[in-house]
């Protein structure tokens, strides 16, 4: 056998050996981890990153986030997934509600995962696959100016008389004010939900250009009520502003409030399926919950027992639209012409 300072090939290869062994567990292990996971965001990044940074202390896993801006409206990292389907960048696509979530289940862009952490969370706001899970969801409330002594409570004020030019409601071509329009013509059908949209335009409805202006407008009494994410209600309740809010159709027969959860999904082909799976399971536990109710976008748990904003009804509390998402994100694609054609554009 050759020699080599002494030492023998063959026991030069094992200590080549050991050592790669030895290096592999230390990144691996602790501190010197060189796990990584990559998340593309649409939840507003002021509010997501806090989470994540902790989910990357508590577990070592270096996160990678890609957050959507401003412009993109919650478009922009749906459509570079999209883009990417071939060759995955991503793990984990936290969307801030359930529609693109389901518009990537549709174009195989996601992978089924249940959580364990799933538990608990009701079984409207999970798909039933396994594709995407809900958690921390605004509210679709009616924002009304403290002024207005007999406050309207059902979206279908919006066509009452009463209320003729006196509110306004985010361009619903965009955001919340879309989903909302598309659940509407699911539950009724379109015939119903076309004479509603057409009489709510009778009733010179003020179109804004998102939630936050809306609230503002009923805030400064420039109108007297809007339909706007709960969040935004909350903003400007802590603010002090002039307003009250109303969650819409809570009698028996009402249609209930609708709900928009955030929603996480699992990447089809993720690079990183282990840490993937880990995040998913942080961003659906009750720890995520509480720390999302208690930052400034005051968002309600979904899991019970998690203390709910002071200023907020805990989702137990609510009568809840009950909408089937995957048929509201279907339905959102087929009435874009016919709001195009409402709003003028």
């Amino acid at each position: 056998m050759k020699q080599y300072f002494g030492i023998g090939w063959t026991s030069l290869t094992l200590i080549a050996a050991l050592a790669a062994f030895v290096a592999g567990c230390g990144n691996d292990n602790g501190k010197k981890t060189s796990r990584t996971v990559t998340v593309y965001v649409s939840e507003d990044q002021v509010f997501s990153e806090p989470v994540l940074r902790d989910f990357e202390n508590k577990t070592g896993i270096k996160v990678k986030a890609v957050y959507d801006t401003e412009e993109s409206k919650s478009t922009g990292v749906m459509n570079r997934l999209i883009a990417e389907k071939n060759n995955p960048q991503a793990d984990v696509y936290w969307a801030n509600e359930p529609i693109r979530a389901e518009v990537l289940k549709r174009k195989g862009i996601s992978a089924p995962y249940k959580s364990p952490n799933a538990k608990g969370i009701p079984d409207e706001f999970k798909d039933p696959d396994t594709y995407w899970t809900g958690f921390s969801a605004r509210a679709r409330v009616l924002v009304v100016n403290k002024k207005v002594t007999e406050p309207p409570s059902s979206i279908m004020d919006y066509a009452n008389p009463k209320w003729k030019g006196k509110a306004v409601v985010a361009n619903p071509l965009f955001g919340t004010t879309t989903s909302e329009i598309a659940a509407l013509f699911t539950i009724w059908g379109d015939k119903r939900a076309k004479e509603f949209m057409a009489a709510i335009k009778r009733n010179d409805i003020k179109i804004s250009t998102s939630n936050g202006e809306s609230a503002d407008f009923v805030a400064s009494g420039r109108y007297e009520f809007s339909l706007v994410d709960s969040d935004d209600a909350v903003n400007r309740v802590r603010q002090g502003r002039a307003i009250a809010m109303v969650y819409p159709d809570q009698d028996a027969k009402g249609l209930g409030c609708f709900i928009v959860p955030n929603a996480v999904v699992l990447v089809k082909g993720a690079p990183h399926p282990k840490e993937a799976r880990a995040l998913i399971d942080y961003l659906l536990s009750k720890e995520t919950e509480r720390k999302l109710a208690l930052a400034d976008c005051a968002q309600i748990p979904l899991h019970a027992g998690v203390e709910t904003p002071p200023e907020l009804k805990s989702m137990r509390d609510i009568k809840v639209m009950r909408v089937d998402y995957a048929k509201v994100a279907e339905k959102m694609v087929e009435i874009q012409p016919f709001l195009k054609q409402w709003t003028g554009l």
